[in-house]
């Protein structure tokens, strides 16, 4: 029976989607490699549902939770438990989840600009960050960002073999430092992104020799990919988007942060005013998915996981550098694939396009995004519009042409998707 369901599936990919059989081929050799690994994934699925649903328990969550408000938003019992879920899932004395946080920069902004006052130092431990927060930050002058606010900033370099450069980061600390922030996922680079053991390692680094100093992690894209969250190993505070991870394909929209508790009171005078702190911000439709969401978070990362691992075992058989391998540990849902040019990041997402439940009509092209300093290629017919939680793939038209796949509902669409991408680029290069 078994058998009979997989000849299936190839056989309309191949007379309905006329996917190349020796790609089809390739697709089912490179699933049989990958089994041991998604086997080791749902494990990791299973242990992180257990959180989540112990979580929803501890904090009495009934159907009455599931209701929104209007107007100011006071006295939403919802809003309120469903940050106090946050809270006990990612382990944080406060966390503040809202509809009103429109990406995860934005909820790494709040962290930064609530708790850093003018003369004081923030420091990237992971390198150059990601192309949204450079603005924040305010690299090229940007208005109202942190550096033209007074505050300093410095970043520590990687290691050659892309590692925390532990040492310089320790030589770097002064009395000015406030803040060091750690990427945990690669961004647009190529390299490994920072896992929890690395993170630890860091944390304590500093935490040992600056206790005052306050630890942050931009945990976008990954949440629920190893059985620890950051705030687990010593981190202080960490932020991210409810379109991504954690709102599990359902979330309308939002961000969270999750910490110390008065670090989260600062980011929530950003977000509204000082003064009114978390009391007020209207839930409309939010709590309902945001609730499902985060439920069915861990199932969805695990898919999203596994259809990372078979990208990279797929496109490494078709002669691609990879980044990680298949077979190594992960700690974010991204997977990078280095096309080497630009001709086949266009057709890349041609294909991945053609794979999309809506808009899959759609051709896309490139443009000059906000935030984003070079043109971006992205492909994503989601249900949630800009979520990468679902089946995406995006990357800034740049030499080597490096293209960063993430997310995916299912394994099916993922396989789906990377086979699409595949026939597409074989319209402009043998793969």
């Amino acid at each position: 029976m078994e058998a009979r369901i997989i000849s299936t599936y190839y056989d309309y990919l191949h007379k309905e989607f006329q996917i190349n059989s020796k790609l089809i081929t390739k697709v089912q050799e490179a699933s049989t490699s990958c089994q041991p690994i998604f086997q080791q994934i749902k494990k990791i699925v299973e242990s992180n549902q257990l959180k989540v649903l112990h979580s929803f328990q501890q904090n009495n969550i009934a159907d009455f939770h599931l209701n929104g408000s209007t107007g100011y938003g006071y006295g939403d019992e919802g809003r309120d438990k469903l940050e106090e879920v946050y809270a006990t899932v990612f382990k944080a004395e406060k966390a503040l989840v809202r509809s009103q946080i429109v990406s995860g920069t934005h909820a790494i902004a709040l962290g930064l600009m609530g708790n850093l006052k003018r003369g004081e130092e923030l420091i990237s431990a992971t390198g150059r960050p990601y192309d949204t927060l450079l603005k924040v930050i305010g690299i090229h002058g940007e208005e109202g960002s942190l550096i033209q606010n007074g505050i300093k900033y410095q970043e520590i370099p990687l290691t050659a073999e892309k590692e925390i450069d532990l040492e310089q980061l320790g030589n770097s600390i002064s009395f000015q430092t406030k803040m060091v922030i750690f990427q945990r996922s690669k961004g647009y680079e190529w390299r490994p992104s920072f896992n929890i053991t690395q993170l630890e390692q860091a944390i304590k680094m500093v935490k040992n020799n600056f206790p005052e100093v306050i630890c942050m992690v931009d945990n976008c894209y990954g949440e629920f990919v190893e059985n620890q969250e950051p705030l687990e190993v010593g981190a202080d505070l960490i932020a991210g988007s409810l379109i991504k991870n954690p709102g599990g394909g359902i979330a309308l929209t939002g961000g969270y942060l999750a910490g110390k508790e008065d670090l989260i009171n600062n980011a929530a005078f950003r977000l509204t005013a000082p003064g009114i702190d978390l009391e007020v911000g209207a839930s409309l439709n939010f709590n309902r998915p945001a609730y499902q969401g985060l439920f069915l978070a861990p199932l969805i990362v695990g898919e999203a996981l596994q259809g990372a691992v078979l990208a990279a075992k797929f496109f490494q058989l078709l002669g691609f550098a990879v980044l990680p391998q298949f077979d190594e540990p992960r700690t974010d849902i991204i997977q990078a694939i280095r096309l080497g040019s630009r001709e086949l990041m266009l057709s890349f997402c041609h294909g991945l396009q053609k794979a999309c439940p809506l808009e899959a009509y759609v051709k896309p092209e490139p443009a000059l995004l906000p935030g984003y300093t070079d043109e971006v290629i992205m492909a994503g017919g989601t249900f949630i519009q800009g979520s990468s939680i679902e089946l995406s793939a995006d990357g800034p038209l740049r030499p080597p042409y490096n293209i960063y796949l993430q997310g995916g509902l299912s394994l099916g669409h993922i396989k789906t998707g990377i086979l699409l991408a595949a026939e597409e680029m074989s319209k402009t290069k043998s793969v």
